[in-house]
């Protein structure tokens, strides 16, 4: 088959999904390799072949069309893929900034926090992907000891959001990383419209793919106090018992 670049999200993509549901590493490999040197690039590789895959698998196996021993082959196979296209990626030299990378548990969360630390990475970044399924405590200290530029936080899922939220309210409460910004990166702030906005962060970006330019271009955009609606009813009832305090309505203890 012949491959040029306009031709990949058709041609490439169909034949990729049957070696890969089959497991055919070599195959899929194969396709790959063409799709390169017919000009591909492999960051379009990633953000157009790979992670759309990964989404269309999700869909089919909730669908019942697809069984679990397919969709955990494909997975797998479509992750090592991904590793193999990223390694072609040219790194640029560093720009003294970095990004930490929470995601949620599933796999497609998985895939779409390692896209964004790999893209992030070549463009000259110190990355830590963290992943999912840490505890708490340990996120926030996380953070406190990094010290990124700027926090990702990767959903695709609703059942993500809940820890995003506590995370971000957090952080913006103990201030203590007042430069670093916040992103909310995934399907599910995308399918949810203005959901990152009203969770306080300060970027958002529907994919990993689109992660990297969003923070290029704004890398000084900021939330405002207006769009941190997390905790502004404790930070509010924080304020008027200061002030209740200083006009001796109430003791310091009651505040």
């Amino acid at each position: 088959m012949s491959l040029t670049p306009d031709l990949m999200s058709t041609n490439l993509s169909r034949s990729y999904m049957e070696p890969l549901l089959n497991g055919n590493r070599d195959e899929c490999r194969r396709l790959v390799e063409q799709a390169i040197e017919c000009g591909i690039e492999p960051r379009e590789l990633l953000n157009n072949l790979i992670w759309p895959t990964m989404e269309l698998l999700q869909d089919l196996y909730r669908e019942d069309r697809i069984s679990i021993a397919s969709l955990n082959m494909a997975t797998r196979l479509n992750r090592t893929l991904t590793d193999q296209i990223t390694a072609q990626i040219p790194r640029q030299a560093s720009n003294g900034k970095t990004v930490l990378i929470f995601c949620g548990d599933d796999e497609p969360e998985e895939l779409g926090g390692q896209l964004c630390a790999d893209l992030f990475e070549c463009e000259g970044y110190t990355v830590r992907f963290a992943g999912g399924g840490l505890p708490y405590d340990e996120s926030i200290s996380l953070v406190g000891e990094v010290r990124p530029d700027l926090l990702i936080l990767f959903g695709t899922l609703p059942r993500a959001v809940p820890a995003a939220r506590k995370l971000i309210d957090q952080v913006r409460e103990i201030n203590s990383c007042p430069q670093m910004q916040i992103m909310c990166c995934g399907g599910i702030y995308k399918r949810a419209e203005g959901l990152a906005e009203e969770m306080g962060a300060d970027l958002y970006a529907p994919d990993a793919g689109q992660a990297l330019q969003v923070a290029l271009e704004h890398p000084n955009r900021r939330a405002t106090s207006d769009q941190r609606t997390v905790g502004r009813g404790r930070r509010l009832r924080k304020a008027t018992g200061r002030e209740a305090v200083a006009q001796g309505l109430v003791n310091p203890e009651a505040a």
